[in-house]
């Protein structure tokens, strides 16, 4: 399967590795991190199935699927060539708001 990885995901791991470098001033573990997101990601060519469902943790028919890789969660779909890897998002962040804006309010309504 083709990796194809959206604007938004490659400015995420920019955010991700300036956010370390800068603010917490560790250049070589915003390398490593970055280093071992894009290699988290990379195994879904072989095996895109091995994601969650994201519709398991939330109460939303969605074709989002996500991989953990340390501290970030990577959202992806998979099409009938691809892997569509669409946003790498720190854990603690709420990944809800920033994947499903308009729906937030009624989403966050089930999920409670």
């Amino acid at each position: 399967m083709k990796l194809v990885i959206a604007p938004s995901a490659k400015d995420d791991l920019k955010e991700i590795k300036e956010y370390i470098s800068v603010e917490l001033s560790n250049p070589i573990a915003a390398t490593n991190v970055v280093k071992r997101i894009i290699n988290s990601y990379k195994a879904l060519k072989d095996i895109p199935e091995i994601g969650i469902p994201l519709d398991r943790k939330i109460n939303v028919e969605t074709s989002f699927r996500f991989i953990i890789s340390g501290n970030y969660l990577v959202f992806y779909k998979i099409s009938n060539d691809a892997v569509e890897i669409h946003r790498i998002l720190y854990k603690g962040r709420n990944y809800i708001r920033v994947l499903f804006p308009e729906e937030y309010n009624d989403i966050r309504e089930n999920f409670e």
